[in-house]
């Protein structure tokens, strides 16, 4: 299961002169992923035992169906989503729901691929890590000047009515982004008090009304698909062309991606109808990709938005995204989760890990694992999500060398 070859290894002179971490920061893998480097683990500081075991893990800890759901086809997602939410009011999908493949992931270390597992090149949806293009998105818009202050209200510069109500109007773009907009309507006929309310009474968040913007953190998929309004809004053209333009095609992407919205989610524009895309796959669509492409993304991110010397996203904005909430210490901007050992309300809570490390999550499981400070970049796919702790635990057992 464990696939890795030996490179080449280049640019020594330059190795002798800066030393391995200025050569491994050099490398990006070249634009198809059939040339992209291999390198054995243990070249690069990794026991490929360990390694192994970790992969073993994730093969074995694939998602499962609930107590009670035996025999349901865990890979169809057309029932498991449907399933998983059936105790929501106004749950019934409306994007595509595709079928999944098998358990699938990459290990790069110094962006060299390590280890590789399952179907890598099948385009699979990723859900809520569609959170984290969208973010990009916005960052793009903020450095294009097209976003004056991420502290500015939305509704100062979209027009649209929804974000200007009396409780939606001074809702800023930081708390969309950190999901604490408490942003209140319905959007693609989904209302945001019917997204994740108590499974013991559905009417929760209706009968409580809005939450002051800024006072709470909430997963919430309406929330999120208003944010992707709002940039379309901002940036006038359908977000899957600019994320083309500026972060997937200049990383080598392989073009198969697909960033869909709903069928209902189709808006007019400057006279022209452009497609609104989801944040999530919650009632289908989403970002779809292959695992290669994942890893490209996760590579952008280790390396704070600089590819092969260009910036395409500024550190500045990563280092905004990489940021706290206030009211979700584990959590920056959408869909950075921040590794905080000992919170038991983080996502990532692995005390084995650098508290410097990061993650980018989905259902599914999906998940892109970042570690800075030993380089790697691990994309998981299809894993229990409560094993995803352990998965990183036994990939840190397997660094040899700091």
């Amino acid at each position: 299961m464990l696939q890795s070859t030996m490179g080449h290894l280049t640019g020594l002179a330059a190795a002798l002169v800066l030393g391995a971490g200025a050569l491994a920061q050099d490398y990006v893998p070249a634009r198809g992923d059939a040339d992209w480097e291999r390198r054995e683990p243990s070249s690069l500081g990794l026991d490929p035992v360990a390694l192994q075991s970790a992969i073993n893990f994730a093969i074995a800890n694939e998602t499962a169906p609930r107590e009670g759901w035996e025999g349901v086809d865990v890979r169809d997602l057309s029932v498991m989503v449907p399933l998983t939410w059936a105790f929501e009011p106004f749950s019934s999908p409306v994007g595509e729901l595709r079928p999944r493949g098998g358990p699938a992931g990459i290990i790069l270390r110094d962006g060299y691929i390590v280890a590789e597992w399952g179907d890598l090149e099948r385009v699979d949806m990723t859900f809520s890590i569609s959170k984290t293009f969208l973010s990009h998105t916005v960052g793009l818009a903020v450095e294009d000047g097209l976003i004056a202050d991420v502290n500015a209200p939305v509704s100062a510069s979209v027009e649209d009515p929804l974000f200007h109500t009396d409780h939606n109007r001074p809702i800023t773009w930081d708390q969309m982004l950190r999901q604490t907009s408490g942003w209140w309507g319905t959007l693609w006929d989904k209302p945001a008090w019917a997204d994740r309310p108590a499974r013991d009474n559905p009417a929760r968040d209706l009968v409580a009304g809005p939450p002051v913007p800024g006072s709470a953190w909430e997963y919430n998929d309406v929330r999120v698909n208003a944010l992707a309004l709002a940039a379309l809004h901002v940036w006038q053209r359908p977000l899957p062309e600019v994320l083309a333009e500026r972060i997937m095609d200049p990383i080598g992407s392989s073009g198969t991606w697909e960033w869909q919205g709903y069928e209902n989610s189709h808006v007019t524009i400057n006279g022209e109808t452009m497609w609104s895309v989801s944040g999530g796959g919650h009632w289908g669509g989403g970002m779809m990709l292959s695992a290669y492409d994942q890893a490209r993304f996760g590579l952008l991110g280790l390396r704070r938005g600089n590819w092969c010397g260009t910036q395409l996203l500024s550190q500045d904005w990563y280092d905004a995204s990489l940021t706290p909430t206030d009211v979700m210490p584990s959590y920056g901007y959408m869909n950075f989760f921040l590794n905080s050992p000992g919170d038991d309300a983080a996502a990532i809570n692995v005390a084995s890990a650098p508290a410097s490390s990061f993650a980018y999550l989905g259902a599914g499981a999906n998940m892109i694992y970042i570690d800075p400070e030993h380089d790697i970049v691990a994309v998981v796919r299809w894993i229990e999500a409560s094993e995803r702790g352990a998965f990183i635990d036994h990939l840190m057992a397997a660094i040899r060398e700091d």
